[in-house]
């Protein structure tokens, strides 16, 4: 009887895969990502509320390094993705945090294999490749798929291990909750607090951090301030609102680290305070809001909104500004900036022309001009706001541009 082969080890494939199907795979990795985020959704919904919640884009992160680290390691099996490795390790705490068990993380992963390779056997029918080649993706993805639970499970075996006495992983795990998105049932909520010796408060005020957020001084946060910093994304929630005494306490505690302060809310909108805040750190790295090292959501709530929706906004810019569109470049951009002070600000044409740095018979000359492009949408309502809203935003883009 011939001797039985060893099987092969978890996480190696049988056969190699030749370097250059890296190649082939790197463009497919945004239409992947979108696949297996609408697919795990829909098979998960539980998935839904962290894909649309305030942690959406370290999870949208997460994912494309997991994808990425995969076709790299095709491209150089050497590769050792230490980033990707951690991110993987939080998943797994994340669902120690929600009390759910690993399959349904497992499941997610295994969903997202199959439509993988579901999409690589299209490809092998566009590039003419083997079967052989296919098997061996096929092969690879799945120990790469078993790699990725053995990370996850030791994430979540550490917040598993810890006693229930461990206060500090019971406040983790409660402002987890309660920024996760849609509330969490008041009891669970109320029965986690007793547990963390924490009283939820009427109001709460979210502190996004940049990361990393290693240098914080956390002896010098109040007591009663709950902290992630080992997060891609760390925060902090005060309760209540920011007064002199807790802004004092954060200029202390934060000792250098950049942060945005977003609105005091309930707690149940804390999930919102906190996405907007982070939205402003977006902004101030994109050169749109001045950098800062405490800034305060309140301050650019028009900006926020202006910028929600870039591409609605630059629709709606389009439509509003189409009369123009005949013109010059450098003529249109003086006639936008004219109008944009104009409706603005409501000023004379003197005022306008010092603002400018023009005289106001040149302003009139503009504003004559913009009424014979424009005729009766300059004195409609709602033409006239929605004219006012696209300049404020094309203005604040431009100053983006400028630097």
């Amino acid at each position: 009887m011939p001797a039985t082969a060893p099987s092969p080890h978890i996480g190696e494939p049988l056969d190699p895969l030749p370097r250059e199907f890296a190649n082939i795979l790197r463009p497919e990795i945004p239409g992947l990502l979108k696949e297996i985020g609408v697919e795990v959704q829909r098979t998960y919904p539980v998935y839904a509320r962290l894909f649309n919640g305030p942690h959406s884009d370290g999870i949208r992160h997460g994912v494309e390094q997991t994808l990425t680290a995969f076709v790299e390691r095709i491209a150089d099996p050497g590769t050792t993705p230490a980033l990707r490795d951690e991110m993987l390790r939080k998943f797994g705490r994340v669902e120690a945090y929600e009390g759910r068990d690993l399959e349904t993380l497992q499941g997610a992963y295994r969903l997202g294999a199959r439509i993988a390779l579901r999409r690589v056997r299209g490809i092998g029918l566009t590039y003419n490749l083997s079967p052989t080649l296919i098997l061996a993706f096929a092969d690879a993805l799945f120990a790469y798929v078993e790699e990725l639970e053995a990370l996850s499970r030791e994430g979540y075996l550490t917040v598993q291990a810890r006693t229930v006495c461990d206060v500090a992983a019971l406040r983790r795990q409660l402002l987890h909750l309660i920024v996760a998105g849609p509330p969490m049932p008041r009891a669970t909520i109320a029965e986690l607090c007793r547990e963390a010796s924490w009283q939820l408060p009427a109001t709460c005020t979210l502190v996004a951090l940049r990361p990393p957020a290693g240098e914080l001084a956390r002896g010098a946060l109040d007591r009663d301030v709950l902290a992630d910093l080992t997060l891609p994304e760390p925060h902090l929630l005060i309760p209540g609102p920011l007064t002199p005494e807790r802004l004092a306490m954060l200029d202390t505690a934060l000792a250098g680290v950049p942060a945005v302060v977003g609105p005091t809310v309930p707690p149940a909108q804390a999930a919102h305070s906190l996405r907007w805040a982070r939205r402003v750190l977006q902004l101030i790295d994109e050169g749109i809001v001045p950098d800062a090292p405490v800034v305060h959501c309140e301050d650019h709530l028009t900006t926020l909104w202006l910028l929600s929706d870039p591409a609605l906004v630059d629709h709606l810019t389009r439509r509003e500004l189409a009369p123009l569109d005949g013109l010059s470049g450098s003529r249109r951009d003086r006639l936008i900036e004219t109008l944009r002070v104009h409706i603005s600000t409501r000023a004379p044409a003197e005022q306008v022309g010092e603002m400018l740095g023009v005289h106001a018979q040149t302003v009139r000359y503009r504003l004559r001009n913009l009424d014979s492009h424009f005729g009766p949408r300059l004195v409609d309502p709602d033409h006239r706001f929605a004219l006012e809203a696209a300049l404020r935003s094309l203005h604040l883009q431009a100053g983006k541009r400028a630097d």
